[in-house]
């Protein structure tokens, strides 16, 4: 028999999120670099506990739309790149797709989106596990 076996999703999540939050400060700079990449011009961080018990990036970026907004915590789904040859070319702060999976892998996690500042889309997971997902009114954030 071999001794190699194949690792599920929930395993290799809980070994990238190793790797990807290291703590508090690694999980804001993820969301900000995200912030960032969504052209937001305006970033407001809100911690409690110091971040242990709670992190809240609001910004004011293009948003996401449902579907993607569900892809987005999915290992290895990014907007960022699309083949191979654009690893060449990446002008973005983020690429590789894992820091929100492996951020959802290990928290109660919240998005709230919205691409017109108006209708938006939240989706509440807990452990990598969706617990809800609704259509709300989402207004742009504005500080």
């Amino acid at each position: 028999m071999g001794k190699i076996i194949k690792l599920d999703q929930h395993t290799t999540n809980l070994i990238a999120a190793g790797e990807v939050i290291e703590s508090a400060v690694s999980v804001v700079k993820e969301l900000v670099e995200n912030s960032i990449d969504a052209y937001a011009s305006q970033i407001n961080i809100l911690l409690q506990d110091s971040g242990l018990s709670e992190i809240i990036v609001q910004d004011n970026g293009i948003g996401m739309d449902p579907v993607d907004a569900k892809l987005s915590v999915e290992p290895h789904a990014t907007s960022k790149i699309k083949s191979s040859n654009d690893l060449y070319h990446i002008s973005t702060l983020g690429f590789r797709g894992e820091a929100l999976a492996t951020i959802v892998s290990v928290s109660n996690f919240r998005m709230k989106t919205s691409t017109d500042g108006k209708r938006g889309f939240m989706y509440s997971l807990k452990g990598g596990e969706v617990i809800a997902e609704a259509t709300i009114a989402y207004p742009r954030y504005r500080n």
